[in-house]
């Protein structure tokens, strides 16, 4: 595959999908993939697509290879190009160059890794809310269910460092209560905004804290960062509201880090969570993440965003964070990735396959 990643990622790049409007490229990958390998069983769900490389079994062991369709809305100057080793484009590293590694293995003139059930999950809605991401849609299929993954990889941008669990976040809106009156006369309300105060001054003055796992630090944070209230210029509002961004690290469910939330606001606010995603453990002590490291990946680092790890977790699949985009680009304007290190991605996660191939023949 080496000197051909400029073309599939260019292709990849030129069929734009922000989040809501991955139907083209879905429509292109199927076509693509129907036409160039009519031998691989392609199952379609609304938006996203299951490829089975080959297919999973009770005597086998079953990778899954897990990379989103859609991107954020970004500004770019200009067409998708290339300058030096630079591909610039929509989604170029957020996760388009993942997707490139994927479409490499599913058009390679050759098995990889023989023996190996490797299943690729191309899907829809990652960038937005948790409960529109269409990754639960495939992992629902029942070639899934009846066979498990045992081992996943997000194939997020991370400069091909391997990123071990993942952060858990939850967004919830905290309302301040309050009575409205003519601006002029002040005193006939209760300034909702007001109210809020003393409540952001606390979160300003929030330390991150630290928790170490497996020898990775995961820093647990909370943020405003939305708010919005009031009817007119000349209106004391009434309401307002304050969006409170919680990451909570792996080990803590979901139900406590609302708990956490709840205890901030300490009964001075309604608190309604409008998104939550569960956090995932590191494994770094798995077989198949030795092998990863074996394999020659530049470094291992704890995962201190969200991804669909969290998800995989969630059902019972040990599962990490490994890709060849540039991770500083993700929701860049003028997005760009390295050729260069697309290529050597593909080196590292061949390489990881053969080994993933060996670990099972010998179990």
């Amino acid at each position: 595959m080496s000197g051909t990643w400029s073309h599939v990622l260019s292709w990849l790049c030129s069929i734009p999908s922000p989040t809501g409007e991955e139907l083209a490229l879905c429509d292109s990958l199927e076509t693509r993939l129907r036409e160039s390998r009519p031998d691989l069983a392609v199952r379609r769900h609304r938006d996203s697509l299951l490829v089975e490389l080959s297919a999973p079994s009770d005597d086998r062991m079953h990778i899954l290879l897990a990379g989103h369709l859609d991107t954020v809305r970004t500004q770019h100057d200009g067409p998708v190009r290339i300058e030096g080793d630079r591909l610039f484009g929509p989604g170029a590293a957020d996760m388009k160059s993942g997707l490139a590694l994927m479409l490499g293995l599913a058009e390679s003139p050759l098995p990889i890794a023989p023996g190996l059930g490797i299943t690729l999950a191309f899907y829809s809605g990652e960038e937005g809310p948790y409960a529109d991401n269409q990754l639960d849609l495939l992992l629902a299929d029942a070639s899934l269910e009846e066979h498990l993954p045992d081992f996943a990889v997000c194939l997020e941008p991370s400069d091909n460092v391997l990123q071990l669990g993942c952060m858990g976040t939850l967004h919830a809106r905290v309302t301040f209560g309050g009575q409205t009156a003519h601006s002029a006369r002040p005193w006939q309300g209760d300034n909702a905004l007001y109210r809020a105060v003393p409540f952001l001054d606390e979160l300003s003055k929030l330390e991150p804290r630290r928790h170490e796992l497996d020898g990775l630090v995961f820093t647990e944070v909370t943020a405003a960062t939305m708010a919005q209230g009031g009817t007119g210029r000349n209106v004391i509002p009434g309401s307002f509201w304050v969006n409170v961004n919680h990451r909570f690290p792996p080990g803590v469910a979901v139900k406590d880090a609302i708990q956490r939330v709840h205890e901030l606001v300490a009964g001075r606010a309604a608190v309604e969570v409008v998104d939550a995603a569960p956090s995932a453990l590191p494994h770094r002590s798995h077989p198949l993440v030795q092998a990863l490291l074996d394999s020659g990946v530049r470094d291992v680092a704890p995962k201190q965003a969200w991804t669909d790890v969290g998800r995989l977790a969630a059902r019972g699949v040990p599962a990490v964070n490994f890709g060849p985009g540039v991770q500083a680009q993700a929701h860049q304007r003028n997005e760009w990735t390295s050729l260069q290190q697309l290529d050597h991605g593909w080196v590292l996660l061949t390489a990881w396959l053969r080994r993933a191939a060996g670990l099972a023949r010998s179990s």
